[in-house]
């Protein structure tokens, strides 16, 4: 066989083909193919911790960001309107659901070094997404159990708790002024972790770090309040992390900063996973969703946290809404129709008495008229 030929095995035949340096070609446009596929499919969705009883299947299959919020609705044992046909998460027992979910949204990378997890799958169409529908899932099927909704992203300064969350998070830094006094504390995560290149004193260190100082102080007031995971009401977190991202555009993504901010992050996460998991009785389930960037026609616009301005109400830190019920709609019509029923029959009454003969109609002058004639 001469050189530049190519051999094509089919059906036990072997023929020749004289196709000059095809092979070399066609085995460059895979290797880029591939490079490039890798490069673009980088976000992820990591299990970090999960029950026996929740299975998720190790494999590569592909899950859309806004399925994630169905996919922690159905580890929670709750049914979706739409059936999610995703082969990664195997159905489990049905009286049996875990005590807590907790998903860690980290923003400014594709990936990190999470060797422990339980299984990790490619992200793809990263949009934007909250866990609001689950959140009003469980509040109106354990109401009475006041159960824990925490959402917090301390970027944006956006908090929201729900049920018994107020009076355990209600000493949880949020705003920046905050963590800053809480960094220079007693307990602080700047006395136990190795900040390396990282800075004391820049706005971009401060911001990653506050971050996971946050995630320090909600470990520390769960083990205060152990009696949360006791109760049988599942406890929601969903915490959104967007440090990186502020020092990438101070540093870039090939400084030493950032490599070591992201290697912190990945020990905190890990750490923070385990506690959460234990807290609860091996019954909580963590993922983490890593990606660089979300899809910029769907991105929200929000206000960084390092251009916030200092608070003018100081007995309302947190620019909090009012609190709403869930009822609310249906109280409002009751009170609406009956409203407009009780006055149509006022009216009513009005114009039958405007119009009525005492002679006739009423008994009272009946009796009168006919004890007047007696006598």
């Amino acid at each position: 066989m001469t050189s530049g030929q190519l051999i094509i095995v089919g059906r036990g035949k072997m023929s020749l083909g004289r196709f000059p340096r095809m092979k070399a070609v066609s085995a460059a446009v895979l290797v880029s193919l591939c490079v490039l596929i890798a490069g673009v499919n980088g976000d992820s969705l990591t299990i970090l911790q999960s029950p026996d009883y929740v299975s998720f299947q190790k494999g590569d299959w592909p899950i859309s960001g806004e399925k994630i919020p169905d996919l922690v609705a159905l580890t929670m044992g709750f049914s979706v309107k739409e059936d999610l046909s995703w082969p990664g998460l195997k159905a489990g027992p049905l009286f049996q659901r875990p005590r807590a979910n907790v998903l860690v949204v980290v923003r400014g990378a594709d990936s990190l070094a999470l060797p422990q997890s339980v299984a990790s799958y490619p992200l793809e169409n990263p949009v934007p997404f909250t866990l609001d529908s689950v959140a009003e899932t469980v509040h109106s099927l354990f109401a009475e159990d006041t159960p824990v909704v925490l959402q917090l992203a301390p970027s944006e300064e956006r908090l929201y708790m729900l049920g018994k969350a107020n009076a355990v998070f209600e000493e949880l830094p949020v705003t920046l002024q905050q963590i800053r006094a809480r960094l220079s504390q007693d307990g602080s995560v700047l006395t136990s972790l190795p900040l390396n290149s990282l800075s004391r004193n820049a706005e971009a260190d401060l911001l990653f770090l506050s971050e996971v100082q946050v995630l320090h102080d909600i470990t520390a007031l769960l083990q205060r309040h152990r009696h949360l995971a006791k109760d049988h009401s599942p406890d929601l977190y969903s915490l959104e992390l967007s440090g990186l991202e502020e020092l990438i555009r101070r540093y870039g993504a090939d400084s030493q900063q950032y490599r070591d901010a992201t290697a912190i992050l990945a020990s905190v996460l890990i750490k923070f996973a385990e506690d959460v998991y234990g807290l609860y009785g091996n019954s909580a389930v963590v993922e983490v969703v890593t990606v660089k960037s979300f899809e910029a026609p769907l991105t929200r616009k929000s206000r960084s946290i390092l251009e916030s301005k200092q608070i003018g109400n100081p007995e309302s830190p947190f620019n909090l809404a009012y609190k709403y019920n869930l009822n609310y709609a249906v109280v409002f019509n009751i009170v609406l129709w009956l409203m407009i029923a009780l006055a149509l029959a006022v009216i009513a009454t009005s114009y039958v008495m405007w119009n009525m003969d005492p002679g006739y109609d009423s008994i009272i002058y009946r009796m009168t008229n006919q004890k007047i004639r007696m006598d």
